[in-house]
């Protein structure tokens, strides 16, 4: 049964405490069977964190009947192991049923995860790594702050992953931002899985999230009903411009005696012995023989829910035409077409479409003037990197096209697990780095990243580009504006030559479209092929120069589309002959690997050299970094020289 508060009421009556009462000892039976069932799973904190789940979910705006729909609030379990907790209240509420939940916990190809995830019906994001709830809950918290909505969001919390710096990242922007529709809950059993909190990493919570700007409460009895409807109500109608936290003191395994502040049963279910006794305890029969029967029926997929689909309709804009005759740097490029994006969709007076983070580098990644004309759309995060990968991601999965932009060490190699748990959420996050590569140049190895590809490539819902020129990049990211879905675009520091066609007008004209899975072919040729991306085009086209002054035909097949590949592309150029693939990346990780891997799989065996990094690059021009790992115009062309033999 469901049970709903009316937050104009200063306390719950007898009746809804009772009602409370009952509630608990079917959600805490489901919890014990549940992990007993699977043998495996995380009953303690499931236990402890159950009445703030049942309270919460009386006083929060949800239609079990619709769980997506629009007005909804959102709770954000960021401890997602503590999932037994939360189907058992969702069951409770409606979402599904005792016997899907039952039947289905942590069987492959059910729709119930070992960890709280959105194909659970009532689950909002897929959790496990401790401490980016918050973030998550915050990115969603400022959605609804930029778009004028009233959704409260809910974020239930650890005490043990307060431990994490991540969170820190995630208070300071809800204090800077005014985020008062935020509500953190901190289990505060005071155990975590080696023992005691005090003894692994000790502090004070309401003195971490108070002294950054919270309006930090702590709950004494955080298994009383009305002590934890009064405070989670004030918070609730918060409109103070502060965000709350609830620092509620509750007991593990709470409930069953022998279980009662044990962090053994943090993550360790009963076996059948005592969860008899655990079943008497709470007074009710004991069933688990039938229900280990029944998990023996397949699994139902019956509940599983599809992965968002609300995305706004976005206009490109007009696109921009950079000059033969002119060098200009993909970044401004860039910051070029945000701004486009912006005029185009961002109406003066009314909340912003295209939105925009970075962390401490609006000018070098050239957000200034789109900061300048959605100034409410854009958020400075300072250098918080882990957070606002995180919160940039729950943000685009509110009806808002999100850019992300930071240098790509940062952008991708720092932030690679941040950007994973929004590639298992289906976020629609457009993440833009500059000063990737050797391009970087001066700054030298620690901001040249040249993993970004390598990285990119563990993950199964982004795409990624990399344009070789200004007029690409205006094309490339107009595009990902419109598009769903995760999308990477980097670029380096340098400004570059615009690509030209043979008459010497612009490649990338007005007229290109944006096509992924295609390579466009710079130039033909009838001997080998140059494949490259980025910043060394210029050198690959150089290359070409040469070895047609030589007499040899080669070809230069720019791959700016690198997640997906053109493999039809690759097959045509290993009809032709040998094929040198060229790139500011690491030479085993990027396009020559994929190049590889997809001769290997068509079964063709052209000759084939990959020229990339083979070494951190130093401190020094990007022309001479590039000529000492053999990526100048010269190096590349004889290279394909000798191939040719």
């Amino acid at each position: 049964m469901s049970l709903k508060f009316n937050p104009a009421a200063s306390e719950l009556t007898a009746e809804e405490i009772a009602t409370l009462k009952e509630m608990r000892i079917r959600c805490a039976r489901r919890i014990l069977l549940s992990t007993s069932l699977a043998a495996s799973g995380h009953p303690g904190g499931s236990l402890s964190s159950l009445d703030m789940l049942l309270v919460a979910y009386g006083l929060i705006n949800h239609d079990p009947a619709d769980p997506r729909m629009a007005e909804r609030d959102r709770m954000v379990e960021s401890i997602g192991h503590i999932s037994p907790g939360v189907y058992s209240v969702l069951a409770e509420n409606g979402y599904f049923t005792e016997e899907d939940f039952l039947i289905g916990f942590r069987r492959t190809g059910s729709g119930f995860p070992g960890h709280v995830e959105s194909i659970v019906p009532g689950v909002e994001w897929d959790t496990g790594n401790l401490g980016q709830g918050l973030s998550t809950a915050v990115g969603m918290a400022h959605a609804f702050k930029i778009q004028g909505r009233k959704n409260r969001v809910f974020c239930l919390m650890g005490d043990g992953e307060q431990q994490k710096g991540q969170i820190v990242e995630a208070i300071r922007h809800a204090v800077k931002y005014k985020l008062d529709n935020l509500t953190v809950l901190i289990d505060r059993n005071k155990l975590q899985i080696c023992g005691s909190t005090e003894d692994i990493m000790p502090q004070c919570m309401q003195k971490l999230y108070g002294g950054l700007g919270f309006n930090a409460v702590v709950v004494k009895e955080g298994h009383d009903y009305q002590a934890l409807y009064q405070a989670m109500r004030e918070a609730y109608r918060n409109i103070s411009g502060v965000p709350t936290v609830l620092v509620v003191k509750t007991v593990m395994g709470k409930g069953i005696s022998f279980m009662e502040n044990k962090a053994k049963y943090h993550g360790s279910p009963l076996p059948a012995d005592m969860l008899a006794d655990a079943l008497t305890e709470l007074g009710v029969d004991n069933d688990f023989a039938q229900w280990q029967e029944r998990r023996k029926e397949p699994v139902s997929t019956a509940t599983i829910m599809l992965p968002r689909a609300d995305y706004p309709e976005i206009q490109p804009g007009e696109p921009i035409v950079y000059a033969a005759d002119k060098k200009t740097d993909c970044r401004s490029g860039y910051g070029n077409a945000l701004l486009g994006l912006a005029e185009a969709n961002n109406t003066p007076g009314e909340p912003p479409v295209i939105t925009g983070v970075s962390c401490d580098l609006e000018g070098s990644v050239k957000m200034g003037g789109f900061h300048k004309h959605s100034p409410e759309g854009y958020l400075e995060l300072g250098i918080q990197e882990h957070h606002a990968a995180a919160a940039a991601g729950a943000m685009s999965c509110e009806n808002m096209v999100t850019f992300f932009s930071t240098f790509g060490s940062f952008a991708v190699s720092e932030v690679y697990n941040q950007n994973r748990l929004n590639d298992f959420n289906h976020t629609n996050l457009k993440v833009v780095a500059t000063h990737v590569g050797l391009d970087v140049g001066e700054d030298g190895p620690t901001h040249q990243c040249i993993d970004y590809l390598g990285l990119m490539k563990n993950y199964f819902r982004f795409s990624v580009f990399i344009p070789c020129d200004p007029n690409q990049t205006d094309r490339i990211i107009r595009y990902i504006a419109t598009q769903p879905g995760n999308h990477f675009v980097g670029m380096g520091r340098s400004k570059t030559p615009t690509i030209t066609k043979e008459d010497g007008s612009a490649f990338y004209d007005a007229d290109y479209v944006v096509i992924p899975g295609r390579a466009d072919w710079l130039r033909r040729g009838a001997d080998a092929t140059i494949i490259t991306y980025g910043a060394v085009t210029p050198a690959c086209m150089e290359a070409r120069q040469i070895l047609k002054d030589a007499g040899k035909s080669v070809g230069v097949l720019n791959m700016a589309s690198l997640i997906p590949l053109d493999e039809q592309a690759v097959a045509d150029a290993a009809a032709l002959g040998p094929i040198v693939t060229v790139e500011d990346h690491h030479a085993d990780t990027g396009l020559g690997a994929s190049v590889a891997l997809t001769l290997m799989d068509k079964g063709l065996s052209p000759k084939l050299r990959r020229l990339g990094v083979k070494q951190y690059g130093g401190s020094g021009s990007p022309a001479d970094l590039y000529k000492q790992q053999g990526l100048d115009g010269a190096s590349i062309a004889a290279t394909v020289q000798e191939l040719l033999g």
